[in-house]
């Protein structure tokens, strides 16, 4: 990761902004660092998009509602969690499936 300080970053912005499409920039501020830039395509891969996206009205609510109804279904023992390789596999099984239906 290359490291830039606050002023560098100022004094030679363009430098700065091709660096970031390149890697992550760390930058400083009196040796501390105090923030990263990373390009937006490396923000794609990441929830940060998620802060930038307009969501259709009430996305939030649905969201959070889903969560809160699967933890219930959790502790009441209707639902159960699995570990990420058998969740990932279920799903690619149902996506197959839909895309075998559709065929």
């Amino acid at each position: 990761m290359k490291v830039m300080t606050a002023r560098d970053a100022k004094n030679h912005f363009g430098e700065f902004l091709d660096s970031a499409r390149r890697e992550p920039v760390l930058v400083t501020k009196n040796d501390r660092p105090v923030g990263i830039m990373i390009s937006v395509e490396d923000a794609a891969d990441t929830l940060l998009a998620d802060f930038f996206v307009d969501k259709e009205a009430g996305y939030d609510e649905w969201l959070f509602g889903k969560v809160r109804r699967t933890m219930e279904g959790v502790d009441s023992g209707e639902t159960v969690l699995r570990e990420h390789s058998d969740a990932m596999a279920l799903v690619k099984g149902r996506l197959e499936a839909r895309l075998s239906k559709s065929k």
